[in-house]
């Protein structure tokens, strides 16, 4: 389900969409890849588990699963010394995706001295709901750089998780269920090897 107004929910995932406004690109050398990666560790990792992501020049996608009710309640009140509520969990969540947004554009804005907003103005989300939907994303996140032209071969794009999840290193991703939803490490390159129909 797609909707910029639906809910962020505890203990469900979602397919996270941003871009920038017109023709403003979000990142223009290496630095503002590795920064913007850096913040969101920094606001995203408290509420939700990562298992993919790809940064292209002008937008950004992710695949995230919030955190269980438990921990976000635990979170909200370490952070805010308030009193948790079912209620107030969207918004919640919603935050921290928006200070994650807000933080990256007044770093960015103060390197290359300009004003104003840089990402749109909503949070494109989509409900995950069965695991071919699962494999489906990963695969779509991973072949946007092939898809939009900016390499022609998924390991070739430096800014996506692709090449973390293939490898044997360490990494906050959640990698082993990555893998296991496409039924290991063999199942993950053949789902990956599909055709890849470029922009």
């Amino acid at each position: 389900m797609n909707d910029y107004h639906q809910p962020l929910c505890p203990g469900k995932k979602y397919h996270i969409v941003s871009r920038a406004i017109g023709n403003e690109k979000l990142f223009r050398c290496d630095k503002n890849y590795d920064f913007f990666l850096s913040r969101y560790d920094k606001h995203i990792s408290a509420i939700a588990e990562t298992y993919c992501y790809s940064l292209l020049p002008n937008h950004f996608h992710f695949l995230a699963s919030m955190k269980d009710e438990s921990h976000i309640r635990s979170y909200y009140e370490q952070v805010t010394q308030k009193s948790y509520s079912i209620d107030i969990a969207s918004r919640f969540l919603m935050q921290q995706f928006s200070n994650l947004l807000n933080s990256y554009t007044k770093a960015f804005n103060k390197m290359f001295n300009r004003k104003g907003g840089l990402f749109i103005d909503y949070l494109r989300r989509f409900t995950i709901e069965s695991d071919e939907q699962l494999r489906a994303t990963i695969f779509y996140v991973h072949r946007n750089a092939v898809h939009h032209g900016y390499c022609n071969k998924l390991e070739k794009w430096p800014w996506s998780s692709y090449n973390t999840i293939i490898a044997d290193i360490p990494t906050s991703l959640k990698r082993d269920e990555v893998l296991n939803c496409f039924g290991g490490l063999a199942g993950f390159l053949e789902y990956h090897g599909r055709p890849i129909l470029k922009k």
